[in-house]
C-alpha cells in the first residue's frame, strides 16, 4: 500500500473535538477533506501526523494550540464606536460578523464585548488557544 508522503493529495475524514469531549468540526455525513499534505491548506499539527499513514489507517491526534490556531493575540480585537454599527446588526456576545479591512478583505470577528459607548470585536480565530483533537481515517491517497 501507497504511505502517504508530503505532496501528496489526500481524502481523509475526520471528527475534531474539544478538550471537554465536545466536537466542533467533522466530515460525517459529508465528502472527504481532499487537501495536499505539507501545502499549508490545514493546521500544522494534523498536518503532520499524515505521513507514513496508508488508505484506511485510523488515528486519534493531539493537537496542542501552537499547532492548531495559535494562541489568541490580543492586538486582534479592536473596539469600535458603538454608534458606528448600523442598528440591524446584532450584537449579541458570541455572535460572528464579518467586517470588512481598510484594504477590501472581508475579516470575520467576534463581538467579544459590549458597552453603551464601544463594540469590542474579536479577529482570533474561534478555537484560537485550544487544544485539539482529531480522529483521523485516510481515506485514499493520490
Amino acid at each position: 500500500m501507497t504511505q502517504a508522503k508530503t505532496g501528496d493529495t489526500v481524502r481523509i475524514h475526520y471528527t475534531g473535538t474539544l478538550s471537554d469531549g465536545s466536537t466542533f468540526d467533522s466530515s460525517e455525513g459529508r465528502e472527504p477533506l481532499e487537501f495536499t499534505i505539507g501545502s499549508g491548506q490545514i493546521i500544522p499539527g494534523l498536518d503532520a501526523a499524515l505521513p507514513g499513514m496508508t488508505a484506511g489507517d485510523k488515528k486519534t491526534v493531539e493537537v496542542p494550540a501552537d499547532q492548531a490556531y495559535g494562541e489568541p493575540d490580543p492586538n486582534a480585537r479592536q473596539a469600535v464606536p458603538r454608534a458606528d454599527i448600523p442598528a440591524d446588526i446584532p450584537l449579541d456576545i458570541g455572535t460572528q460578523l464579518q467586517v470588512q479591512t481598510p484594504q477590501g478583505q472581508v475579516m470575520p470577528v467576534t463581538v467579544a464585548e459590549v458597552t453603551e459607548v464601544e463594540v469590542i470585536l474579536d479577529a482570533n480565530h474561534p478555537l484560537a488557544g485550544q487544544d485539539l483533537t482529531f480522529a483521523i481515517e485516510l481515506v485514499s491517497v493520490g
